[in-house]
Order: C-alpha cells, then sequence, then structure tokens
C-alpha cells in the first residue's frame, strides 16, 4: 500500500500527514468557475461527467492534493428519490418537503435511485482512470439526518428547527425518513465504490444539532449501519465519518460506528482531539476554513499547530469545514507547502 491517504486510514503514523481540503474543487479557484459558467448551472454541472471530473481534477493540478474527492453534492440522492431540487442563486439548494404520510410514501427506493445518479457513477469511473496513480480517490454522501434536514424544511436551516419539530410531533414518520436514507446511502455510496471510489466518507454538517440520545439514535446509529454494510460488502473499504461539530461526542465515535477516520471541525482544539479522539484511530482536521480568507504568518502557525498536535497518531490533514468562495487560491498553497516543509 503506497498511498498516503490510505496508510493513515490503516492505522500508520507518517512523518508527513497526507492532504486534502473539503470543497477542495470549487467557487474559490478560477478555473472552477470558468468550468461551471461552460456548463450552465450547479446541477448541469453534477450531472455532466465529463464537466465534474474536470473540476474534480482541478485541484489535483494545481496543488498535488494526496486525495481528490468526487464532485456532486448530497442532495443528489432525495433528488433521485424523486424530489424535486433546485438552486436559488446566492441563497443556497431548495427542496420539496416531506412532512407527512403521503409525501413520503411518494418517495422512491432501491433500483430507482441508480437511474438518476449513473452519470455520478460515470465521473467516478474517469476519476478512477485520470488520475495521478498516487492520489486517492474518496467518494462521498450525506448522513441521514442531515440530508433529512433539507428534505424536511426544503432548504437549509440555522437551527435544523423543521427536522427537530417533525421528531418531536412524528417521530415514527421522521424515522422512516432517517431509515429510507440510510439505506438510500448504502446503496449510492456502494455503486461510487464499484465504479472506483476507494474511501468513502459520511458528512454529517448538522451533527451538532442533536442532543443526547438523540445524537446516538439518528447520528451515531445510521453511521454505524451504513459503515457496517459497506465493510461486509466491500472488505476493506476505509470510511471517514464527519459528525461535525459533535463535541465531547467525537470521543468514542470511530467505536461507535466500525469507521477507520473521523473528522474533526475546528469547534474543537487539535490538543483535545489528540488526546481524546486519536487515541482510538486516524484523525482528519481540523484547520479553520477561515485562514485561507486571511491567511499570512496565522495560517502558518495555526498549519504547524495541526500538525505537531496530532504528529504522535495516524492523521490526515484538512480543514474543519469547507473551504470557502472568498478563499485566495495562494493561502491554500502556503498551507500547503507548510505541512509538507515540516
Amino acid at each position: 500500500m503506497t498511498k498516503t491517504i490510505l496508510r493513515a486510514l490503516a492505522g500508520e503514523t507518517l512523518p508527513t500527514p497526507p492532504i486534502w481540503m473539503m470543497r477542495q474543487a470549487g467557487r474559490y479557484l478560477p478555473e472552477y468557475k470558468a468550468t461551471r459558467a461552460e456548463a450552465g448551472d450547479f446541477l448541469s454541472l453534477c450531472y455532466n461527467p465529463d464537466l465534474a471530473t474536470e473540476v474534480t481534477l482541478q485541484p489535483i493540478r494545481r496543488y498535488g492534493f494526496d486525495a481528490a474527492i468526487l464532485f456532486a453534492d448530497i442532495l443528489l440522492l432525495p433528488q433521485a428519490l424523486g424530489m424535486d431540487l433546485w438552486f436559488v442563486t446566492g441563497e443556497g439548494p431548495r427542496l420539496s418537503t416531506i412532512t407527512s404520510e403521503p409525501e413520503f410514501d411518494a418517495l422512491g427506493r432501491g433500483e430507482m435511485i441508480h437511474d438518476t445518479l449513473h452519470p455520478i457513477y460515470q465521473t467516478v469511473r474517469n476519476l478512477s482512470t485520470a488520475l495521478p496513480s498516487d492520489t486517492t480517490l474518496i467518494g462521498f454522501a450525506g448522513a441521514p439526518w442531515t440530508v433529512a434536514t433539507y428534505m424536511i424544511a426544503g432548504k437549509g436551516t440555522k437551527d435544523q428547527g423543521p427536522a427537530h419539530a417533525l421528531k418531536a410531533e412524528n417521530r415514527a414518520l421522521f424515522e422512516k425518513i432517517i431509515d429510507r436514507l440510510t439505506e438510500a446511502t448504502i446503496d449510492y455510496l456502494s455503486e461510487q465504490v464499484k465504479a472506483g471510489a476507494e474511501v468513502v466518507k459520511i458528512f454529517d454538517s448538522w451533527a451538532g444539532s442533536l442532543q443526547g440520545e438523540d445524537f446516538d439514535r439518528y447520528c451515531t446509529a445510521p453511521a454505524r449501519t451504513i459503515t457496517q454494510e459497506l465493510k461486509s460488502r466491500f472488505p476493506g473499504l476505509p470510511v471517514i465519518a464527519f459528525p461535525r461539530q459533535a463535541g465531547d461526542k467525537y470521543v468514542g465515535f470511530h467505536k461507535a460506528t466500525g469507521a477507520d477516520c473521523v473528522a474533526i471541525d475546528d469547534s474543537v482544539t487539535p490538543e483535545w482531539a489528540a488526546e481524546h479522539v486519536q487515541v482510538s484511530g486516524c484523525v482528519q482536521g481540523n484547520l479553520a476554513s477561515s485562514h485561507m480568507v486571511t491567511g499570512g504568518q496565522a495560517l502558518v502557525d495555526e498549519t504547524r499547530r495541526v500538525v505537531e498536535a496530532f504528529r504522535k497518531g495516524p492523521h490526515i490533514f484538512n480543514l474543519g469545514h469547507g473551504i470557502t468562495p472568498d478563499a485566495d487560491p495562494e493561502n491554500v498553497q502556503l498551507m500547503i507547502d507548510t505541512v509538507r516543509a515540516m
């Protein structure tokens, strides 16, 4: 095994941590903006395998990251289940909603999703042959809770209030949505692996708004079900789980889910995470994405701090969340140079 990300995921402590970056193919890069314009709109870009392959490769060409992550969106799955999805410029995604039994009953399942998602699998196949031989290909999906929050509200919300309300008012329906998404996510990620993804990542961007037993039931349990089923279908497949803003719930998340790596956001310090999370396995993170905007010596100092904190165990260097559109591409290069010079 020579790919550095796979070595870290297998539990190896490397002298220099491998690097990739959430949303590394995206709106901060001029070449991405040009390709997006060629596609016409965001969804057309996601569903065009040639152009989606191109934007996935752009940051690899520019920076030489150790991994490429499939260019897609977590809301393609609910669209594949039969929901309406569109994007409002400057505001983000919009979905038709599910708040009643009849709306849930209209959802598809099983093989139906692949009819919609086959262009995504083609992008993965393209990438598996187009990437440099030492670059790892990561597939991904949104976690059931996070995807459900958009399906229930019809858009992103600050506090995921509509999903919490449905959970309180009609828990049976809420749990049906979670279960359907868990099942569909397994099938979706399985097809990505068959097409050539070497690692999969489960993004639970809104995990932090689940408290107590709800966190265990609707973040941890679905991640465990997805991970265990994927590993039974594809023995040796590495899984990265990202329960963003989980706080103390990061502790033990490796064991609770079976994930090979737990990605952590920047609301916890790297020193804390090294002591409490990395003891259980590989960690990924956790430089604040704001440094990609502000740059300077603070970027260098914080990058070094993250590397130093995690130096004694398996670590994949990444941001604590996705890079933002106002980031300076030169700051990304400075971050990479800093990591690789240590």
